[in-house]
């Protein structure tokens, strides 16, 4: 390693003390990317996303969605200027940038079944953006590529670009789609059912969700994977599930399993 790439390995090393704090778990984690400059890329990347996608036509399924997004967010205590878009995409995916610009997918919808595991999907995607795993991601990125330094990031780099919408969790059309963290999916999981409870949706529809994903599935065994089995993600959405019940037993309106997807 050159003198000039162990400097910036060693600037970024010694910013350990550049934690943030996430403001649903308490948890603290490592990110050098100042939160501007997470939500600058966050539009950004929201632009660029509206572009190259073509929202859905059905009225029905984008007012659902619309209002599932209403309630979760109303659940974060984080003021984002919320966005919510449904693509029109046989992709059964969904993602949340910072800022809050939120997108699902129509192909995720007939796996979710209903407005409660539309909450759920929706709240964990949050919770990435919230937490800001995003910028976890690209500090992450810039330690092992010793150089990519916080000022240069840009959508306007073509060569930067991949790299940005993947951490992002929205590089998909690029081929590139950085993994979260087993810690990442399982503090996002954990952050989706809190809020969906909280929102008035049946928490217990949570793990179901990942049943339901995981059926005719093919995934590696788990140690070779970034991400929880989805058996084990499951499994542990079950385990906090008491908690959960006291924030759905607490919520003012109830929806229950809401309207059928």
């Amino acid at each position: 390693m050159n003198a000039a790439r162990l400097f910036v390995v060693c600037a970024l090393l010694s910013l350990g003390c550049a934690c943030i704090t996430n403001p649903e778990t308490g948890k603290r984690s490592f990110n050098v990317v100042p939160e501007a400059t997470e939500l600058q890329l966050g539009i950004d990347a929201y632009s660029e996303v509206k572009t190259s996608t073509r929202e859905s036509s059905n009225s029905r399924q984008r007012a659902i969605v619309q209002r599932v997004a209403d309630r979760i967010t109303a659940q974060t205590g984080v003021a984002y200027q919320w966005e919510v878009r449904l693509v029109e995409s046989n992709e059964a995916n969904a993602f949340c940038l910072p800022g809050g610009k939120i997108v699902v997918y129509t192909g995720i919808l007939p796996v979710l079944e209903s407005e409660a595991g539309l909450a759920f999907v929706m709240g964990h995607e949050v919770g990435h953006a919230i937490a800001r795993h995003g910028g976890q991601r690209m500090s992450q990125t810039m330690i092992v590529q010793a150089g990519l330094q916080v000022a240069d990031l840009s959508m306007g780099d073509s060569t930067q670009k991949p790299m940005i919408m993947g951490a992002l969790g929205a590089g998909a059309q690029y081929g590139v789609l950085l993994p979260f963290s087993r810690g990442h999916e399982s503090e996002a999981d954990y952050m989706g059912m809190r809020y969906m409870a909280r929102a008035g949706y049946d928490p217990h529809e949570a793990p179901k969700v990942w049943e339901r994903m995981g059926r005719g599935s093919t995934q590696p065994p788990e140690w070779t994977s970034t991400h929880p089995s989805h058996e084990n993600r499951a499994a542990d959405l079950r385990d906090a599930m008491a908690e959960a019940m006291r924030f759905y037993e607490a919520a003012p309106k109830k929806y229950g399993l809401g309207e059928d997807l």
